[in-house]
């Protein structure tokens, strides 16, 4: 106990000194679990996909569309549950700058095959009683203060003209890795004003998203689903759910690599202030140590004193950093929600900074306390005065 307040006390011997040190650990601390979590929200919908679900699509490109009449032919291949498809919609409510994910989709099937979707019975009944109803996440529904009733239109852009929906109901998620910003409405009512306006674009979707009997069966099934269909005028091509969102994170690997980067480096840069502050203590304090030294003191203990003070302000500034990163996260989160739909600090996230904590401290001290243990007691006593 006498040991740790001694560290303490040498830790703030010069305490503008320290707390500068201290608020550059926590600023850097801060912003390499706000840039983890963004990777950890970058990848959310990779981590959240379904073992037991895959997606079929066109095998050219997904923006190549797939025949309805593949429905029908899905459902009877060995393995497969349940069937739904859907549609990309890419509508634009307002203008460019509100942006949120719109599909057409299958209701029944479409909140079968994905149950983490939870819509109150009463409210799923009034959507799927209207072809012009849609559901959106209470998270969408909040940002533009909707209510059960209001009437929404987008702009079509694959799909062009003026749309009007009517919010029929909110969806939660079954646990916080679901995004809750999505827009979803009837794959019908898309189809049937197809057939008036774009005869040639009606009974086809984008992609079917299969539910498969047990997880174990999934690659199976898709070599089933991929050979249904080979040498047909449209082509399959059946992966996991993960897989398909891995797909797309892989396209902007780049920024995320970079993202990584620059979290290592704001480490690395306060691991070389820390030092600085570790060495300057370090050559105030040569005297101290030499009279322990004279007092039968060995290298160890001399040793354990430098890692201990290091250890001290570098944990004072992880732990402030870290629990800022709530707040800093929630306030991030909101106002980047359209892009980042599930942004929560992982406990993965806080043990990185623990760890990069202990790295700071223990770097920092490495060469200020090996010069600690080898200075002389003659010459450390000639520097007191």
């Amino acid at each position: 106990m006498l040991q740790i307040k001694i560290l303490f006390r040498n830790a703030f011997h010069n305490r503008l000194r320290s707390g500068l040190t201290i608020l550059g650990i926590t600023v850097a601390v801060l912003a390499f679990g706000l840039l983890q979590t963004v990777i950890g929200a970058w990848y959310a919908g990779v981590e959240a996909a379904s073992a037991s679900r895959l997606v079929t699509r066109n095998a050219i490109s997904i923006i190549f569309p797939l025949p309805l009449a593949y429905a029908e032919k899905i459902r009877q291949i060995e393995g497969v549950k349940a069937v739904s498809w859907g549609n990309w919609f890419g509508g634009i409510y307002i203008d460019e700058k509100h942006f949120f994910p719109n599909f057409c989709v299958e209701p029944r099937s479409y909140l079968s095959v994905y149950p983490e979707f939870v819509v109150s019975a009463p409210e799923l009944k009034a959507f799927l009683a209207d072809r012009k109803g849609f559901i959106a996440g209470r998270k969408l529904a909040a940002r533009y203060r909707w209510k059960i009733g209001d009437q929404v239109t987008l702009k079509g852009t694959i799909y062009p003209g003026s749309w009007d929906f009517v919010l029929k109901g909110l969806y939660r998620g079954r646990d916080k890795t679901v995004d809750e910003t999505q827009f979803l409405f009837h794959w019908a009512y898309l189809n049937e004003t197809m057939k008036r306006t774009a005869p040639t674009r009606a009974d086809q979707v984008g992609f079917y998203m299969i539910a498969v009997q047990r997880p174990d069966l999934a690659p199976e099934t898709a070599l089933r689903i991929d050979k249904a269909f080979k040498n047909s005028l449209a082509e399959t091509l059946t992966e996991t759910e993960k897989a398909f969102n891995q797909g797309f994170i892989a396209m902007s690997g780049a920024i995320v690599t970079a993202i990584q980067m620059v979290s290592f480096v704001v480490i690395l840069i306060i691991m070389a202030v820390v030092a600085n502050t570790m060495a300057m203590t370090t050559r105030e304090r040569i005297g101290d140590y030499a009279i322990m030294k004279t007092l039968g003191f060995g290298g160890g203990s001399i040793a354990v004193m430098v890692f201990g003070e290091s250890l001290v302000i570098a944990l004072t500034g992880s732990l402030t950093g870290m629990l800022l990163t709530f707040p800093a996260a929630k306030a991030f989160g909101q106002s980047l929600s359209a892009y980042f739909p599930i942004f929560i600090v992982s406990p993965q996230t806080l043990w990185l900074d623990l760890a990069a904590a202990f790295g700071i401290a223990f770097f920092a001290a490495l060469i200020p306390a090996r010069r600690a243990i080898r200075i002389g007691i003659a010459e450390g006593l000639r520097r007191i005065g």
